[in-house]
């Protein structure tokens, strides 16, 4: 061509039909074969080659090379089974390598399809990539076989290619048909061209026309691949042939579950063919379900296929719905994210770019199909109330539990349908948006998963409960876990695991911000307290739940939820609370009203439901072979037999306790930081401590709210400036609460980098530790290796002597100097000689 703007097919007549392509052309052939493409690349390639041009060649299909003679080609090798965003940011980055004016041919996109057996995903790597090719002044060759992809991925490559032509082969004659050819015209375009040899002449007759049409027609929109494997699956189902069930469902698994890894491993022992294919049948979208929704599925088939068929009949039957992982990406990629999306991985962009995605994932629109089949979703589920929960691609695996870090969301799916769609479109971005808060780039990027491909699916479960009088929870909620890391009594069996029980919504039992107290149950003796002496003030006082009226989670008082029919006796749930009877009695006082305690006694005394329990723990655990975590729901049926509902389940991440060490035999008494026997967490160790940093409680108690958040960020500053140190953390109340009034309302990345956390007792202030074993804060520490003290010093066999911190030179406003103002609230001590000990045989632990 002469101008160097236009370039050439190599085939002279085909450049007559469009008047020669354009730098920033894509050209998409649709074929009947793989010849058929190589034929037309190959005139393509010589003349690019001829012209001087840059040719480039994305090598990732099975099939044959497309090109003879790779010899001048530069051939760039990919591995499409790395997944959507590896594949292409990685054309991204070699198209960004490779500068303007270069000239590209792909293998079949149709390769693509099927590695990552999905359409869609298909869809979105060209909508992303032929833009990016337009603006770099290239031109480039896609090649798609018909009738493998819907009508919904043409509709894509077409909405955004600058020409898409079909290529037929008729009676041995090859004929190509112009679809799209952008900003270009003539009276001839758009007839179907003989092709021969060099030449390509139109062909108007209508008759010709209308035969050659009806010769070539086969326009039913053929299954998405998707589709297809699923039902072939149910075929294999109904075969009952052993080999053919088995590689159906390893083909669903490698399609929505995973590839590799341990919980995928767990999934192609427990999981079966049926379980498999309703799973398949209950995605929209597709791609990968996440972690939270596979490790639902795999606890769910370990007890449902149980060799004694002990678990089924008291468990709930689950019905949820996942949003698969290729969604995330069409959202982002509809809403013309992507750019912002690829430079969030950069190392400048990391929290920049993730900051802007953060809020602009909250506002964009879904595309109407998939609004369509969120629709259908609520059908399905009526006006019961759900929950959109995050299911990453890295949540809840072996050693990144990414507890807390990503939303969940309640709808209480109340109103018309279109209310109820606006809700859960909300409830879903929301989701969406957590997946770049600071916290979770934070949690991420501490674990070296900062480059690592998340995905955000979302699994959406029926919330389970029934209605109360207007209002919707179930009768109790909680966590569990198989492994019991906190003892604060040396008789305790830690492998027989412990629950934290909650009356409601399970919200007050893995927050560990919340104003109140779970029961905990230690399973190898149920109706231990942990502290016998006063039951009233160690126990919740206020229940969650969906308010069906006002369409919103609500929390209401305990004395309020009383008052309710729950459809079960309360004398499960409560006792009579005798030390505050006894006390209204001795003082003349008026009894309205027999106080009550919320301790569980009756369902743990009268039914089955604390060995029930303990024998799910057990039978998930020895599954896993680890231990494990779980978030659960009770419901009492009509017989009064507690029904479990295991909404999720994870390895549950632990250092370990570690062998036994020699404690301190005569420790010098004036040395001594403290001393406790129990209320540690973190095993046998022996830990130099170089640093203390304490909150002086007295100071802290004097200040306002907001000052309270101020002493929590500049905890952050002091965790990043020891970050290299071996230090030690002390506050009193509780660390990483929302509430200032009960400790200090640190983010868990701003105290990241601590050893060891203490906690201790402020009676003047009402400060008082609590660990809130399974809360989301628990599973941070446990998963970062944070040795846990709480620290109750009225306690006889408890010593503290916070003065050999508080009285040693304070370092603050020298390891941080904009935080002089804190000096009188925040003190770090340096502290060469400490040592912190601790044995889990004799519960002892001592900082000296």
């Amino acid at each position: 061509m002469e101008s160097y703007n236009r370039a050439s097919t190599g085939i002279t007549g085909l450049d007559r039909i469009f008047d020669g392509l354009r730098l920033g052309d894509n050209v998409v052939w649709q074929v009947d074969s793989l010849s058929q493409y190589r034929d037309l690349i190959q005139p393509f390639a010589e003349r690019a080659q001829e012209e001087g041009r840059r040719l480039v060649y994305f090598r990732f299909g099975s099939h044959a090379p497309l090109l003879d003679d790779l010899t001048g080609v530069e051939v760039v090798k990919l591995d499409a089974s790395l997944g959507f965003e590896n594949f292409a940011s990685a054309v991204h980055n070699t198209i960004t390598e490779k500068g303007f004016g270069a000239f590209y041919v792909f293998d079949l996109l149709t390769s693509l399809l099927f590695t990552w057996r999905s359409d869609l995903a298909v869809g979105n790597f060209f909508k992303v990539t032929c833009p990016y090719l337009f603006d770099m002044d290239t031109v480039a060759y896609f090649g798609l076989i018909r009738r493998e992809h819907t009508f919904a991925t043409l509709a894509m490559i077409r909405d955004t290619t600058q020409l898409l032509l079909d290529v037929y082969l008729i009676s041995g004659d090859t004929y190509v048909h112009p679809l799209k050819v952008w900003l270009r015209h003539s009276p001839t375009m758009f007839f179907p061209h003989l092709l021969n040899g060099d030449e390509a002449n139109p062909i108007t007759s209508s008759e010709t026309t209308a035969r050659l049409f009806a010769a070539a027609s086969h326009r039913i929109d053929p299954p998405d691949h998707w589709q297809r494997v699923v039902q072939q699956g149910w075929a294999a189902l109904d075969s009952l042939e052993v080999g053919v069930q088995r590689e159906a469902k390893d083909e669903l698994i490698d399609m929505f579950i995973g590839r590799e890894g341990r919980v995928v491993e767990l999934c192609r022992s427990h999981a079966t063919l049926a379980d498999l294919l309703t799973v398949a049948m209950r995605e929209i979208g597709t791609g990968y379900i996440g972690g939270k929704s596979v490790g639902m599925i795999v606890a769910n088939a370990i007890l449902d296929h149980d060799s004694e068929a002990r678990f089924t009949p008291r468990m709930e039957q689950n019905d949820s719905y996942f949003l698969g992982s290729d969604l995330f990406y069409t959202y982002i990629i509809a809403n013309g994210w992507w750019k912002l999306w690829v430079e969030q991985k950069s190392q400048d962009g990391y929290f920049t770019a993730g900051a802007s995605l953060n809020r602009k994932l909250a506002t964009g629109r879904f595309p109407p199909a998939i609004r369509e089949q969120f629709l259908t979703m609520l059908e399905y589920f009526g006006q019961s109330p759900i929950i959109a929960r995050s299911s990453s691609l890295l949540e809840d695996n072996f050693g990144n539990a990414f507890a807390g870090k990503y939303e969940s969301v309640f709808c209480a799916n109340q109103g018309t349908p279109e209310e109820r769609l606006h809700a859960l479109e909300d409830a879903v971005r929301t989701v969406y948006a957590s997946a770049m808060s600071n916290d979770a780039l934070e949690y991420r990027r501490n674990r070296g998963l900062d480059t690592s491909d998340e995905q955000m699916a979302i699994l959406v479960q029926r919330v389970s409960g029934d209605h109360h009088e207007g209002l919707f929870f179930p009768h109790a909620a909680g966590v569990g876990n198989s492994s019991n890391f906190y003892v604060w009594d040396p008789s305790i069996d830690p492998d027989a695991g412990m629950l934290r029980l909650v009356l409601g919504l399970g919200t007050r039992a893995v927050d560990r911000t919340i104003a109140d107290h779970a029961k905990l149950v230690t399973l190898d003796d149920p109706t231990r307290e942990v502290d016998a002496t006063d039951k009233a003030r160690n126990t919740q006082r206020y229940v969650d739940v969906m308010s069906l009226d006002e369409n919103r989670q609500l929390t209401m008082a305990l004395a309020d939820i009383r008052e309710l029919d729950i459809k079960a006796d309360w004398d499960l749930f409560l006792s009579t609370d005798t030390e505050t009877l006894r006390w209204l009695r001795e003082n003349n006082r008026p009894i309205k009203q027999i106080p009550k305690v919320l301790d569980f006694h009756g369902l743990i005394e009268r039914t089955d439901f604390a060995p029930l329990m303990r024998d799910i723990l057990a039978k998930l655990s020895q599954a896993y072979d680890y231990p494990v975590d779980i978030e659960y729901t009770v419901n009492i049926n009509e017989s009064g037999e507690p029904r479990i509902n295991l909404l999720q389940c994870r390895p549950l991440q632990t250092r370990g306790l570690g062998h036994a060490i020699a404690m301190p035999s005569e420790p010098d008494p004036a040395h001594i930081l403290f001393s406790s026997h129990g209320n540690f967490m973190g095993g046998n160790v022996r830990l130099p401590l170089d640093h203390v940093v304490m909150v002086r409680p007295d100071a802290y108690l004097a200040l306002g709210q907001r000052d309270r958040y101020a002493v929590a960020r500049g905890m952050g500053v002091v965790n990043k400036a020891l970050a290299d140190a071996s230090f030690m953390i002390m506050a009193p109340g509780r660390w990483g609460t929302t509430s200032p009034s009960l400790g200090i309302p640190v983010h868990f990345t701003e105290i990241s980098n601590a050893a060891v956390m203490a906690e201790f007792t402020y009676p003047a202030g009402g400060f008082i530790p609590e660990l809130s074993q399974g809360s989301h804060f628990f599973q941070d520490l446990v998963e970062s290796g944070i040795f846990y003290v709480a620290i109750f010093d009225q306690r006889p066999e408890v010593s503290f002597a916070p003065g050999l911190v508080t009285e040693a030179p304070n370092r603050l406003t020298e390891l941080a100097p904009d935080l002089a103002g804190l000096a009188n609230v925040l003190h770090v001590a340096r502290t060469d000689d400490l040592v912190i000990y601790s044995d889990i045989a004799s519960q002892q632990v001592i900082c000296c």
